[in-house]
């Protein structure tokens, strides 16, 4: 009797983890009712289509790949990112792992941070 063997090659992607610490961000980024609402139709859909961005990546290395012009942010923001929204706003969202992944000269290692909090939707300009 003659016996085939099948293999399967399994990749696992892991997904970035979103978290919203803020409990009035988090309820408005959870209903589209809410986001247009609060920032109109063109604005919410914004939002929603770079959240969606966000939890389909890997990492931040990826993420700063997309569009949106995602950036890392100086000055009294410094350690945070943001990302281009409906002009002049912006997503602003900072790295979430615990501990950060470092570089012995203290830079952050992108391919490896894969949890990201989301801040605040702001005009910093």
């Amino acid at each position: 009797m003659l016996k085939i063997l099948t293999l399967f090659c399994v990749r696992v992607i892991f997904i970035v983890k979103i978290i919203v610490k803020k409990r009035k961000l988090r309820n408005i980024l959870n209903s589209k009712k809410e986001l247009i609402k609060q920032y109109g139709n063109d604005m919410a859909d914004k939002i929603m289509q770079r959240i969606d961005d966000i939890s389909k990546i890997e990492n931040l290395e990826n993420l700063m790949e997309l569009p949106g012009r995602h950036h890392l942010l100086e000055g009294d923001k410094k350690g945070y990112f943001a990302c281009d929204l409906k002009q002049p706003y912006r997503l602003i969202y900072k790295p979430a792992n615990n501990p950060l992944p470092k570089r012995a000269d203290g830079s952050l290692i992108y391919s490896e941070v894969t949890e990201i909090e989301i801040i605040e939707i702001i005009n910093y300009h």
